[in-house]
């Protein structure tokens, strides 16, 4: 602040405060002669209507009884005026439990429980299947038909999926029955992997899987990416081409889904298994596949080497394990 007083005899305050960095106003707040005194502390009187020291404890002491220990200020008033005492406001109230740090939340309230996150592997097909349902329109506004959809999440495979008109667990129920009928699923042997929709979380859904020996779990609230397969199985469907923006009926739908899926499954070819199709992995004929792809690279590389600078190619890997929400500190590796 000194070379902001020796340069503004020279060029003036404005100057001087913006080629050395410094705002006027605090330049304007410096004394002239030495350091600044600390501001003098104003003692405010305290209103003749303020309460009094034995009132400010009464109110205190009522607010921290055992009776009005878990309400808010205002429910505290409104039942004391209803038995016809008044002691102060409501927010006198509250600059006394202010004094004291007690704003917090004074009412007892419910702690939901932390949901685990859900970490599921599988290494071979029927091992874990994920399934979900979405809407499709329907020919008027606001009307819908139900797409319920099972997916094998090693090998990609739909390997079940029924429209219906409503949505419920009943309905589920009967497509899981039928599924694990056709895929000859074993006791133990698989598990099923859902959303906390109302139609997931049902009697007769819970019922079956434990009459069939099948684990069952869920994602957690409000997160999506705990069902990354279904999700992305009904985005590869609603973003084809001949994807209608709505249905005339439920027929409609279902003339839809039926070569959409067996596209889906026998043709469509997804990165995550190798630019296979679900067909192949699910059923076992990925391996010899892969076989006859490497022998096609291999020809090519003999007839001419020099198109591959770094190595001889090698077809996509099949995947070993799949997970859904692989742990951070597993050793396990994905290939």
């Amino acid at each position: 602040m000194d070379a902001v007083r020796q340069l503004v005899p020279t060029v003036g305050v404005e100057s001087a405060c913006e080629a050395l960095g410094v705002a006027r106003a605090s330049f304007y707040r410096q004394p002239v002669f030495g350091p600044a005194l600390p501001a003098r502390e104003i003692l405010r009187p305290s209103p003749a209507r303020a309460l009094g020291p034995e009132e400010r404890e009464t109110v205190r002491a009522v607010l921290n009884s055992t009776r009005f220990q878990d309400c808010a200020p205002a429910a505290i008033q409104a039942t004391l005026l209803d038995e016809g005492q008044y002691l102060c406001s409501t927010r006198t109230m509250y600059r006394v439990l202010e004094q004291d740090g007690a704003t917090r939340e004074r009412r007892d309230q419910l702690t939901h429980p932390a949901y685990q996150k859900p970490e599921l592997l599988a290494t071979t097909p029927n091992q874990l299947w994920s399934w979900d349902i979405t809407k499709l329109r329907g020919p008027a506004k606001w009307s819908y038909f139900y797409l319920y959809v099972i997916l094998d999440v090693f090998s990609r495979y739909v390997v079940g999926w029924m429209v219906a008109l409503r949505e419920g667990a009943g309905l589920a129920s009967k497509l899981i029955e039928e599924t694990c009928q056709k895929q000859i699923i074993l006791p133990g042997q698989l598990t099923i992997h859902a959303d906390r929709g109302s139609s997931m979380r049902g009697k007769p859904v819970a019922f079956l899987l434990a009459d069939l020996s099948i684990t069952k779990t869920h994602t957690r609230p409000y997160t999506s990416n705990d069902n990354p397969f279904s999700e992305s199985q009904f985005r590869t469907m609603k973003y084809r081409p001949e994807f209608p923006d709505r249905f005339g009926c439920i027929q409609d739908s279902r003339a839809f889904c039926q070569p959409f899926f067996a596209w889906y499954n026998d043709d469509h070819r997804h990165s995550g298994i190798g630019m296979m199709t679900p067909a192949m992995v699910h059923y076992g004929q990925a391996p010899l596949i892969r076989e006859k792809r490497q022998t096609v690279l291999d020809a090519a590389y003999l007839a001419h080497p020099d198109r591959f600078v770094r190595r001889p190619p090698v077809p996509l890997q099949l995947p070993k394990e799949v997970w859904i929400n692989k742990p951070q500190n597993s050793d396990n590796k994905t290939h």
